[in-house]
């Protein structure tokens, strides 16, 4: 007697073709970016803990220059001119939707690479204004200038998240998973061929090491 759940069940297990699309590299320095900017924020308006505001600043500033020369150095799909020939799309884009409104996934990749321009441009004049800050080069207004700056970048990562979030609901993905594991469900060969895991540890090790050093030092 056949098994009338057979072709259910054999269905069920049937597992979700995937391929490797980031790196393990850009994964760890993607955590460790973020993982610096939230706990910057949250510290910074404690004077208790502004030695870990200031390294984790620090450590932004370095991961950001990391990611910079990934931009000019690093695999194609990673350089800042693949994401600058993207964001040019938004003129196109625009036209066409006057005589065709049906492109909104385009529109939606668009803005998802915006809201990742807009990070990384705000890295570097928060660091700078903070720095400013605690070498009390200037007056009190320099404070307020980084703290706005820091509320833009703030704004910035949320867009960044809300964009990952409705994508996933649109497409019906995760598409948050992949900076997890690297992957994304689909057919055709990897588009990344290493995962460039001691890249990878070496970054985790230099941030950890600088982190180290630096809440050893004097308050």
């Amino acid at each position: 007697m056949k098994n009338a759940a057979g072709p259910s069940a054999t269905t069920a297990s049937t597992p979700v073709l995937t391929r490797r699309t980031v790196d393990a590299f850009t994964r760890t320095l993607h955590a460790l970016l973020a993982l610096s900017f939230v706990g910057a924020y949250i510290t910074a308006d404690s004077d208790h803990f502004q030695w870990v505001h200031v390294s984790l600043g620090y450590t932004a500033a370095g991961l950001g220059m990391t990611r910079l020369v990934c931009g000019w150095l690093g695999p194609p799909r990673a350089r800042v001119a693949a994401m600058w020939r993207k964001l040019q799309g938004w003129r196109p884009w625009f036209k066409g939707l006057l005589t065709d409104p049906s492109p909104w996934r385009q529109g939606q990749n668009l803005f998802l690479a915006t809201s990742v321009m807009g990070i990384l441009l705000s890295i570097t004049p928060v660091v700078l204004s903070g720095f400013a800050t605690l070498q009390e080069w200037t007056g009190d207004w320099m404070e307020e200038v980084h703290e706005f700056l820091g509320d833009l970048m703030l704004t910035w990562v949320l867009l960044h998240m809300g964009a990952v979030l409705l994508l996933s609901l649109l497409r019906r993905r995760n598409l948050a998973v992949t900076m997890l594991t690297g992957r994304s469900e689909g057919r055709g060969p990897d588009l990344i061929q290493s995962n460039h895991w001691f890249l990878a540890v070496l970054l985790l090790m230099a941030v950890l090491s600088f982190w180290f050093w630096q809440w050893q030092q004097p308050i």
